[in-house]
């Protein structure tokens, strides 16, 4: 699995998923770093098979209307010291890949993963 690391979430996600073995960029590695177009980024999804995470409800609105971007992690927490985003996503990263497995869209807020 690979996974895109939206603008707004921080860059050492991407420590997390390549400690665990996964590959992992963030639009800070994209040509035009954090400006990076949504439409680019769902392209680069859909073509090289990412999995977007990103907060951006626009995401959302795409995956459920065109299905672009290929798959998503929608992050809802709110606001949230990054310390504790990375932990929250270390904690959940072995259900995050297995409900990839299955399904294209997944939430995750402080206190649950949702499945849709």
């Amino acid at each position: 699995m690979k996974f895109l690391i939206d603008a707004q979430l921080p860059r050492r996600l991407v420590n997390v998923f390549q400690e665990a073995g996964y590959e992992a960029i963030h639009t800070l590695d994209l040509p035009e770093k954090n400006t990076t177009q949504d439409i680019e980024i769902n392209r680069i999804s859909m073509e090289q098979d990412y999995i977007v995470v990103t907060k951006d409800k626009d995401f959302l609105n795409s995956f459920l209307l065109v299905n672009e971007p290929k798959k998503l992690l929608l992050v809802t927490t709110g606001n949230i010291r990054n310390s504790d985003l990375i932990n929250l996503f270390q904690n959940n990263l072995v259900e995050i890949i297995e409900l990839f497995e299955q399904y294209d869209l997944v939430e995750m807020n402080r206190n649950n993963i949702v499945v849709y």
